[in-house]
């Protein structure tokens, strides 16, 4: 006599040796509440994305641009006459722009450390540590922060406003269909103009500075040798690092500041005004500067 055959729904399909398959059957509610929780925190991941791509794309910006600032640079005919043209414009405007500010402050800057140092040192007994102080503070660590805000705020706004109106207004895309690279055009000549100012006007910075400290030290009391005798004890501070490191300050500072300014305003978008591309590039030059000079203190 046959019998019914047992109920086997959900105990999986028989071997022949008597061992049962486990039947495979999807899990609808575990992936469904994977999906609502991805759903949940995606907007929250896209926003941190955006952030962070917002962020870095600048910087990458920054690296590439500089490299190929400086490989085209190395070709010869990449400095054509309008390229020219446009590296002694630059640096013209950089340097007698300015030159007056650079001087004013290192006038004042003279006046509140050189003479202040003088002073303390006299009076607590160690005159002797003058030059050294002098070059560590003075010349290595504020000249540079200084200058680089200068060239910011002088040139570096100017021409962050200049190639912006003229993504603004189509002028760069009228270069490029004219067959012209606003790369080598407009940023490399800028870049190393503002690169030869940075240098000029920090050299001009450092002995201006020093001089009007000495000037005011001398005439109060606090410094009786001569000027000759002061910048050879200044000089004589130095080690060979400050030799290398302070013109290599101001070389990067000035780079670094001009390249930014030019790239922030080749990166303008169709939304920007006036009163979103100034503050931008402002607080990108400045961010600029600051990271040069923490990561020489770093390294030296």
């Amino acid at each position: 006599m046959t019998g019914t055959p047992p109920d086997t729904a959900g105990q999986g399909t028989a071997r022949p040796g008597g061992m049962a398959l486990p039947s495979a059957q999807p899990e609808p509610e575990n992936r469904g509440r994977l999906i609502a929780l991805l759903g949940r925190f995606a907007p929250w991941l896209a926003a941190i994305g955006r952030l962070t791509r917002h962020q870095v794309r600048f910087t990458l910006l920054l690296i590439g641009a500089g490299w190929g600032t400086l490989r085209e640079s190395l070709r010869p005919n990449s400095w054509r006459r309008p390229v020219k043209y446009e590296f002694r414009a630059t640096l013209r405007q950089v340097v007698s722009g300015g030159f007056l500010s650079i001087v004013i402050t290192a006038t004042l800057a003279g006046l509140m450390v050189v003479s202040q140092a003088a002073y303390w040192l006299g009076y607590a007994g160690m005159a002797q540590m003058t030059g050294s102080i002098l070059v560590s503070v003075l010349v290595r660590e504020i000249s540079p922060i200084l200058v680089g805000i200068i060239l910011m705020g002088r040139s570096g706004m100017l021409s962050l406003t200049e190639i912006g109106m003229m993504v603004l207004g189509g002028e760069v895309r009228g270069l490029q269909a004219r067959g012209i690279d606003p790369f080598l055009a407009l940023v490399m000549p800028r870049t190393f103009a503002f690169t030869l100012g940075g240098f000029t006007l920090g050299m001009i910075f450092a002995v201006v500075s020093l001089l009007m400290g000495f000037v005011v030290a001398h005439a109060s009391g606090a410094i009786t040798s001569s000027v000759w005798t002061f910048f050879f004890n200044v000089l004589a501070a130095m080690t060979t690092w400050d030799y290398l490191i302070i013109p290599l300050k101001f070389v990067l500072v000035g780079f670094f500041v001009g390249l930014g300014a030019c790239i922030s305003g080749l990166t303008v978008s169709s939304t920007d005004t006036m009163a979103t591309i100034m503050p931008r590039g402002f607080a990108r030059g400045i961010m600029l500067v600051l990271v040069v000079n923490i990561l020489f203190m770093l390294d030296f």
